[in-house]
């Protein structure tokens, strides 16, 4: 280790400068000469594997960045199944040990250990999606990303409004049985966000609209996330969606023949039926941008947040056997409104709580043990999520949602 950083240390003095902080010299890789395409090595650490929906997107994700940036297939290193412990310390490591030049982990609890392993490797740089530190460690080789999935979770709740309307006005239930269910993996904001935008969503169509929310206390457990769609089947949901990661959920609609939109990616093979449509971050344009950040020796940004005009939010097909008529082009004009600005997700004036809108909201940006509120973030007129941070903290529980259960 020491004389890799003695060879980076020579290189940059010889080039006469630094970049992008710690001793990464700019043009130069760990073995002192020239970085460039045809030598640049990529980590991916992933919690699961491709049997999780969630991991399998980034693996697709990183699969299509080394395509479209001409990599070959032993340049990119993938660990799978690395849990949320020292374990990812030990794999950040060994990618850095093997020459890796950015390193990237996609699990939110991969976080403290993603930046133990920044510190130990200085010269390497380290990308954590979902996370939430990176603004206030302000670590030059340690980087948080995300993309505004809200906007693609509102999309998929028209989806879902549509398909109710559907149901309302074919007599299969009365307005008031408009009842979606929401199958969570944990109380985080970015599963509240996500919750709520899907609602609101929805609500946009489908005014009567109201939703049951069941936590499972995991981001996998296929068993778990069944049984949570079959509950709230039993109490009265008659559309379900998820922010879990198992085929659980989906499969549990497809028993049942309950309309389902999922996550990440189309069930539509094995919930052919049932499936309407997905929402899902491709994150192959951060994965590009960071590289050839790394590649020219410019500095990544502490925060990426992606959104859907740079592709980074996307919607899977529609499956027109399950949707509502008109679905699609109902998506279209929603997708032109969020990018040009005209709507906004958040809006504070389609939503309350506690039965009141609001005008003023600090939000827990600058993350602490306590959850301490410490930014505005309604102005003209919106919760303006992901902006002061890419990690999502919209945490307001608003009135239409009901929680049954709370785990963290």
């Amino acid at each position: 280790m020491m004389k890799r950083k003695a060879a980076f240390l020579l290189a940059a003095l010889t080039a006469g400068a630094f970049c992008m902080g710690g001793m990464t010299a700019c043009g130069e890789n760990g073995g002192g000469g020239a970085l460039t395409k045809s030598n640049i090595k990529i980590g991916l650490i992933c919690l699961h594997d491709e049997n999780s929906t969630y991991d399998l997107n980034f693996i697709n994700g990183m699969n299509e960045a080394k395509k479209n940036l001409g990599l070959s297939d032993d340049q990119v290193i993938i660990k799978k199944n690395i849990p949320e412990t020292n374990e990812c310390k030990e794999a950040a490591s060994d990618l850095a040990d093997r020459g890796c030049n950015i390193i990237f982990a996609d699990s939110f609890g991969h976080e403290p250990y993603m930046i133990e392993a920044a510190d130990k490797y200085k010269d390497v740089q380290f990308c954590h999606a979902t996370g939430t530190m990176a603004h206030t460690e302000k670590k030059d080789n340690f980087h948080n990303a995300f993309a505004s999935i809200y906007q693609g979770r509102y999309l998929a709740g028209i989806a879902a409004g549509l398909k109710l309307n559907e149901m309302i006005d074919a007599g299969k239930i009365t307005p008031d049985k408009a009842v979606m269910g929401y199958v969570g993996a944990y109380t985080y904001a970015e599963v509240i966000s996500g919750y709520t935008s899907f609602y609101l969503g929805a609500k946009s169509v489908c005014p009567s609209v109201t939703m049951k929310v069941q936590f499972t206390g995991s981001w996998y457990d296929e068993t778990g996330e069944k049984e949570a769609a079959t509950t709230l089947i039993s109490q009265g949901c008659v559309l379900i969606s998820q922010h879990a990661d198992s085929m659980g959920a989906p499969t549990a609609c497809e028993n049942a023949g309950v309309p389902d939109v999922s996550y990440n990616g189309s069930t539509k093979d094995a919930c052919p039926n049932t499936f309407i449509v997905s929402s899902r971050i491709n994150w192959a344009p951060y994965y590009e941008h960071a590289v050839k950040a790394v590649l020219d020796g410019k500095a990544i940004e502490t925060d990426w947040t992606g959104d859907l005009s740079t592709g980074s939010v996307q919607l899977t097909e529609v499956n027109d056997q399950a949707a509502a008529a008109g679905t699609q082009a109902a998506l279209d004009a929603a997708a032109a409104d969020l990018k040009s600005g005209k709507v906004h997700v958040f809006d504070a004036a389609s939503f309350t709580v506690g039965g009141k809108e609001l005008s003023s909201y600090q939000a827990d940006v600058d993350t602490d043990d306590q959850y301490t509120p410490d930014t505005e973030v309604i102005k003209d007129g919106y919760f303006h999520e992901s902006e002061f941070r890419s990690a999502p903290y919209f945490d307001l529980r608003i009135d239409g949602i009901t929680t049954l259960n709370e785990k963290m």
